[in-house]
């Protein structure tokens, strides 16, 4: 009977899962803890970040920071793991920092970051089982977050690296079938935050008290064009972002492209859009995969996002982070759309900062911090025993899509890769709080799913929903993140009023890089979603924003004009955005 019981429940979750067509960032991928005792000093706690994403042969490979091996998906949602350790000498207590992935020819390539001579180049020609192979024993040139650029009908391998607040990123060409530079290197580019205000180092781009940090290369052939993409300002802030420069050359000729940063995410519940890789699916759509931030238990404490992205008519190359952190569709049920608008599914956050009740807390870990929008806090429970519980209340019956359950460290045991770990838990449903049903049911969950995101094959509706806790892999039962995803029942709010933005005039001595943005605050939006750009029908930048009716916008280039737009948002809908605002 409990056979039966089991095969029904695997056939369930089997019939849902096929007819899911959206994903949710952070990814739902089993993260590996960090592997160094100095980063753990406050707090065990999954880590990676620098990801690198290769299609190869219709499969997408994505490798990233410190996870003894990597994961491939064929429709960029069901990741397997494959566990390989990539260094050979015992002096490291860590795998590939910041590694390299190439398709070249038959193979696929791969190589991590460091400053010596002593890491293989490996190769595979089957890498879903695991069949690798060194190419070479070590490059003749040391090189920190290193990426490649296989041009196969030149049959021409270009190698770019570099990662300092001191030094210029480089580039050089690599002989073939050797895999060895030529001995002629050249500075690609160097960071110019005098010019570019989403360039300076800090929290809020403040050049507090350090120079920023360039790194995080990665190179782009489209229609004759090199898009050479970098890193800046530092990955622990939340304006970690990516800029691009665009050559007619591989090695030189670089120009800063108008549009900047095309990869940046500053708000919403988890920020930062920075060392990613651009890639295209096995439908020819670009999509663009980076690093976002936590950085609570340690600067490096972080997660990976993807967003779609692409080159418009014009040839500028744009990433769409607007609803980033939502509901966003897979890419196969994306063919045909305008990847510039995003793909953004329509369904709401239901719940922000509404009413938490929960079976126990820890500490100052308060219940409400996990509806706070805000993956940096988090609430916790007193242990991680079964029957641990939290309960939102949506605050009316409402019509429920999907589920996001982020996990959040608290007295983790665990460092490194772990493999064969699970949550286990049960999400329930209510109109009333009195009767419930089982929406959700992974009691039964054989996997590690840190980030776990549910869409319903058919919507429900309740008011209350409970997650219980059957099981934790490590720790405290403690969650970041219980966002539901859906439709509310009221009205969306009125279109934003009274939106200005202020800033210094042309010619002076005062702060051009910044701008303050101010409206009239709506009674009826939980946030706003601000667009900008250096075009009226290019406002491919996006920030969001919660609890507030003013940003400060600290990531301006200094010379040009910028155009703005807001739209506010709430459980029931989005307004109209207001008309377009341009300021010198």
């Amino acid at each position: 009977m409990q056979t039966t019981l089991t095969l029904f429940l695997l056939l369930c979750g089997l019939l849902a899962h096929a007819q899911q067509r959206t994903y949710c960032n952070p990814i739902n991928i089993d993260y590996g803890y960090t592997p160094f005792e100095r980063f753990s000093t406050e707090g065990k706690h999954r880590a990676t970040a620098d990801p690198v994403i290769v299609n190869f042969r219709d499969t997408l490979f994505l490798f990233s920071t410190n996870q003894e091996g990597y994961w491939y998906s064929d429709n960029m949602l069901d990741w397997t793991f494959v566990y390989r350790k990539f260094l050979l000498d015992d002096k490291y207590e860590h795998d590939l920092n910041a590694p390299a992935v190439w398709a070249m020819k038959d193979s696929l390539y791969v190589y991590g970051s460091t400053w010596e001579l002593d890491f293989p180049v490996w190769k595979s020609g089957n890498p879903t089982q695991d069949e690798w192979e060194i190419a070479v024993d070590t490059l003749n040139v040391g090189a920190w977050d290193p990426a490649f650029l296989y041009e196969e009908a030149q049959n021409k391998l270009y190698l770019y690296w570099g990662s300092s607040n001191e030094y210029p990123v480089l580039g050089t060409e690599l002989h073939l079938p050797e895999l060895q530079t030529t001995g002629i290197t050249r500075p690609i580019m160097r960071l110019h935050p005098d010019e570019h205000g989403w360039e300076r180092f800090g929290e809020y781009n403040d050049n507090v008290f350090l120079n920023p940090f360039v790194e995080g290369a990665w190179v782009t052939k489209h229609d004759g064009k090199y898009y050479f993409q970098y890193a800046a300002p530092g990955t622990e802030f939340s304006g970690y972002a990516d800029g691009v420069l665009v050559s007619d050359h591989p090695l030189d000729g670089f120009r800063y492209q108008r549009h900047n940063p095309f990869s940046y995410k500053p708000g919403g519940f988890a920020r930062g859009a920075g060392h990613g890789a651009t890639f295209q699916d096995r439908f020819g759509q670009y999509w663009h995969v980076s690093t976002m931030v936590i950085a609570v238990k340690n600067n490096f404490e972080r997660r990976i996002g993807i967003w779609p992205a692409g080159f418009d008519q014009e040839g500028v190359m744009y990433c769409n982070t607007a609803f980033g952190d939502y509901p966003t569709l897979l890419p196969e049920f994306a063919q045909e759309r305008d990847f510039s608008r995003g793909l953004f599914a329509g369904w709401m956050l239901l719940n922000y900062n509404k009413p938490v009740q929960v079976s126990s807390t820890l500490g100052g870990l308060a219940a409400n911090f996990a509806v706070d929008e805000d993956i940096k806090t988090y609430w916790s429970a007193a242990s991680g025993e079964a029957g641990e519980w939290i309960q939102t209340d949506l605050g009316a019956v409402s019509t429920i899509n999907a589920i996001q359950l982020n996990y959040a460290d608290q007295d983790a045991e665990f460092m490194g890769k772990t493999l064969g770990k699970s949550h286990r838990y049960v999400i329930s449903g209510s109109v009333d709080a009195e009767q419930w049903e089982v929406v959700v049911d992974k009691s039964q969950n054989q996997t590690d799913v840190p980030h776990d995101y549910i869409e319903l094959a058919t919507p429900v509706q309740f008011r209350y929903l409970k997650v219980e806790n059957r099981a934790m892999p490590t720790g405290k039962f403690a969650i970041s993140g219980l966002r539901i995803f859906g439709t509310g029942t009221g009205e969306k709010p009125d279109t934003v009023a009274n939106f200005v933005v202020l800033r210094a005039p042309a010619g002076g001595e005062s702060n051009r890089l910044a701008s303050w943005l101010k409206w009239k605050q709506n009674p009826g939006a939980d946030g706003y979603n601000i667009y900008f750009g250096k075009e009226a029908d290019k406002l491919y930048g996006s920030i969001m924003v919660y609890g507030a009716n003013e940003y400060y916008f600290t990531g301006m280039d200094k010379s040009d004009a910028y155009y703005f737009q807001i739209e506010a948002f709430n459980e029931n809908g989005i307004s109209e955005r207001t008309a377009v605002v341009r300021v010198e």
